[in-house]
């Protein structure tokens, strides 16, 4: 136990760190906290050996797993379904386009360019397709466009087009079982059974015990994770559903909204974001940068030559236009399991695996950091879309006011 205490704190002081920066800075506190990460596995490489990092232990890997889960469910508890009937048309087009542009002109690039053979271009092609959903709701919840029209089309844009990854990978890869029959059949019964019997708990027991939603909600979403990973699907995929399940019944409690926010926030996402970043083999990627290179420009080029004319037809601020196709050119949670997923069935090697990793940890960086310095929609700050964080609208707007440009 000593050895985890030691390394928890370790993390922690680094996630304070990376908060302190941040707001120095003006970027991000996700994206510190990965390039932090980053640092500390190349040092740690370099002097201590990256395995006294905790980076593969069980308990690391969980808290990292529920961060991902926890912050797939914040993103998709921002949207009402009802409130996007309006938008489906706009978030299913940029969803699919996001996800089937990268698709083929990665797979193309890794197949003729790199000559890496079908299967493993194929696996290139859906590693690199992916939006990042943690970091794009991160980001949005940092400036309170998680709560703006504009952002929740960006969130609905982000589950179509990482649902596309999903069933990518599936149909190329994964077999077809009853299992998989017996998790989508669980995943539509919880659509008709879950609001009713949360909001009979939130009746009888919410203001009379100690955090009773919080548990149901962390055991609801840790057991479909548990059968998600039984059926070969991914956890964070029911997470986002049960997110979307239960809006209209979330929405009712911005306290407890945003008291999941802090558990989620504080505790798990440090872990899962500076854990992300040192996982990227920068040696790997320093002794053969052309690869990284091809397979970066691969990823950002076909998802902003793809996106941009669609998203055009929607938005008509060119802020609002940039920031949308740079937000959906991120990358982390699918592309790590996607290319993990390759390595572990030999469908890829270690080497191949390093590059797609660092290309997906790399354009959760670097599309952000563009994004949020040159085309922030200010214009949507102005909104009165925080009342449920009403203590963090002046440090925010603050911050935009002494933002250059």
């Amino acid at each position: 136990m000593f050895d985890i205490y030691l390394i928890a704190s370790f993390w922690f002081l680094a996630s304070v760190i990376s908060t302190i920066l941040a707001n120095r800075l003006k970027i991000s506190m996700a994206l510190m906290e990965i390039v932090i990460g980053a640092g500390i596995g190349y040092i740690a490489f370099r002097t201590i050996g990256i395995d006294k990092l905790a980076l593969n232990t069980d308990w690391m890997r969980f808290c990292a797993g529920v961060a991902a889960i926890m912050l797939t469910f914040l993103a998709g508890s921002e949207l009402n379904p009802d409130s996007l009937k309006s938008k489906f048309k706009e978030i299913t087009l940029i969803g699919l386009t996001g996800f089937f542009a990268p698709f083929a002109g990665a797979s193309l690039i890794a197949y003729f360019v790199l000559e890496w053979g079908l299967r493993a271009s194929l696996l290139a092609g859906i590693a690199l397709s992916t939006t990042s959903m943690a970091v794009v709701y991160s980001v949005m919840l940092e400036y309170g466009l998680n709560k703006t029209a504009f952002g929740k089309s960006l969130l609905g844009s982000c589950f179509v087009n990482d649902l596309g990854t999903v069933i990518g990978l599936g149909l190329i890869f994964a077999p077809f079982t009853y299992k998989t029959i017996i998790f989508v059949a669980v995943t539509v019964l919880l659509i008709f059974f879950l609001p009713p019997v949360t909001e009979f708990l939130i009746r009888r027991f919410a203001y009379k015990t100690a955090a009773i939603r919080t548990k149901w909600i962390l055991f609801v979403l840790i057991s479909m994770a548990v059968l998600a990973i039984w059926s070969g699907s991914e956890p964070v995929l029911p997470a986002y559903i049960i997110g979307m399940i239960l809006a209209k019944t979330v929405e009712k409690d911005n306290f407890f909204v945003r008291r999941l926010r802090t558990m989620t926030i504080g505790f798990l996402t440090p872990l899962y974001f500076l854990r992300a970043g040192a996982l990227m083999s920068l040696p790997a990627l320093i002794s053969a940068p052309l690869i990284f290179v091809a397979l970066f420009a691969a990823k950002i080029s076909f998802k902003i030559f793809g996106l941009y004319p669609v998203i055009r037809r929607f938005k008509k601020h060119n802020d609002e236009k940039w920031y949308y196709t740079l937000l959906m050119s991120t990358g982390l949670t699918f592309g790590t399991i996607s290319a993990l997923y390759g390595l572990t069935n030999n469908i890829i090697n270690q080497e191949q695996y390093s590059f797609l990793v660092g290309t997906v940890i790399a354009s959760a960086v670097i599309p952000t950091l563009i994004a949020n310095k040159f085309f922030l929609p200010k214009h949507l700050l102005s909104e009165p879309v925080l009342d449920d964080q009403a203590p963090e609208v002046p440090a925010v707007r603050q911050r935009m006011k002494k933002t250059p440009g």
